[in-house]
């Protein structure tokens, strides 16, 4: 829903993330304010002045405050809050073929539905304004964010060896008929082939003539192991990379998460199709996946976003904490310093991930006519004083209970850090109630 009151955020610190990175710009944060009008940013001042003429219906005074855009989780599982802590300290492959899909198949629709309630409000509470999200039964989950005022682009899991394979495409198709751009625009849908090594050249081909025909995006797990890289080269005899781009993937717009064993050549390619590659360093970490040659991505100008993966392999959804992961990750995998510097990390969290999305004419950064999807932090704490540099201060010293609001659509969804338009204590109730049933079955 979209708020048709006019809120004025005054004398605050703004994070625009206009700036390019490579700029090399000192005017990453400032002073200002900043006027939101029907669920979108009206104007900004400075550079400009807010016109006299407009009268806001509420003044937020922002002393201390800093106001930015909210978080782009690129790539995610939300329902997968369910099987938080339920398997942990395994190898991926393990992981999933032992603990995790046995657990999956006994989830039902309400199951997700409420698995992705818990995962919005921990994002929410946290500072995510947007997901990208590839799980089973996905009316569930476009129904949890239609409901909750977050912004989210889903896509149906489907991996292609499995007996459902042909019904699952179909489901895609469905869940992009009925949900593509609804809720205010909030909801855009991709098509979500899980991996080349489970879905076999032919499904996968059936995947991008569909996606092809609606003009949608596809979401893909790719290069994620040194498992998968071996197993494709065996079976093809190419890497990942190669082997997705010869079927013609690269032919609609892609997201592809982790992109961990990547060369110099794979890169190329990426760069060359313009793929967003969604960077999940504390998922990649736990399960010893390895880490993604960012620097080298971000040498030949690849789109680059942060993604937290599910809970079950984080194990939580806090971008605050992953944009810091990401930063240090690469420092000491580099042993330099310089590499990731917080403007560039923060930018990745932000405005790259709606690039990566495909929605960077909308959010991910603080402009005029852009959607108010944009988050308050609070500076008045010992861990986030002085304020030398705002940026660094963030992506550094800053933790998901600095944030005091969130706004998606220009709705406030969090204030005083507290949800909006859900219960927390009747969340947790009821995912306890799904946990013991779900373990019983």
């Amino acid at each position: 829903m979209v708020q048709n009151n006019k809120v004025l955020i005054k004398d605050c610190f703004l994070v625009p993330m206009t700036n390019k990175p490579e700029d090399n710009k000192d005017d990453n944060f400032y002073k200002g304010s900043i006027a939101i009008e029907d669920g979108k940013i009206f104007a900004i001042s400075p550079p400009g002045n807010i016109p006299e003429y407009w009268t806001p219906d509420e003044v937020i005074d922002g002393k201390n405050k800093v106001v930015m855009p909210g978080f782009v989780n690129c790539h995610t599982h939300a329902a997968m809050t369910l099987l938080r802590s339920y398997a942990d300290d395994l190898p991926l492959m393990k992981w999933l073929e032992e603990k995790i899909w046995p657990l999956e198949s006994k989830l039902d629709e309400n199951d997700i539905y409420w698995g992705t309630i818990l995962a919005i409000s921990e994002m929410l509470l946290s500072g995510t304004t947007t997901f990208a999200d590839m799980y089973d039964k996905m009316d569930g989950v476009a129904l949890a964010v239609k409901e909750t005022g977050i912004r989210a682009s889903l896509s149906r899991g489907m991996i292609g060896l499995q007996d459902n394979a042909v019904d699952a495409l179909k489901e895609n198709e469905e869940l992009f008929k009925n949900w593509n751009n609804t809720s205010d625009g909030r909801i855009n849908i991709m098509y979500g082939p899980h991996a080349p090594y489970t879905c076999p050249p032919e499904f996968l081909e059936k995947v991008i003539e569909s996606a092809k025909n609606v003009g949608a995006s596809i979401h893909i797990h790719l290069a994620e192991t040194l498992d998968e890289l071996n197993q494709i080269q065996e079976q093809y005899e190419k890497r990942p990379v190669e082997h997705v781009n010869d079927l013609g993937l690269f032919e609609v717009p892609v997201l592809a998460a982790h992109c961990v064993h990547v060369n110099d050549e794979e890169m190329d390619i990426l760069k060359a199709n313009n793929v967003g590659v969604a960077h999940n360093p504390e998922s990649n970490m736990k399960l010893g996946s390895g880490i993604a040659p960012i620097p080298k991505m971000l040498d030949k100008k690849l789109k680059l976003g942060i993604g937290t993966d599910g809970a079950s392999s984080n194990n939580n959804l806090d971008m605050l904490e992953e944009t810091r992961s990401a930063a240090l990750l690469q420092k000491v995998q580099t042993l330099d310093p310089t590499v990731m510097p917080a403007y560039q990390t923060l930018y990745m969290a932000t405005r790259g991930g709606a690039e990566v999305l495909g929605l960077a004419d909308q959010i991910g950064s603080l402009e005029e006519g852009k959607c108010a999807d944009l988050i308050m932090l609070d500076l008045n704490k010992p861990h986030l004083a002085p304020t030398h540099d705002v940026i660094a201060n963030i992506v550094y010293s800053a933790r998901a209970d600095d944030i005091t609001m969130v706004m998606v659509n220009g709705q406030k969804l969090v204030q005083d850090k507290e949800l909006q338009l859900m219960d927390v204590k009747s969340i947790l109730d009821e995912i306890d109630t799904k946990i013991t049933n779900l373990l019983n079955k």
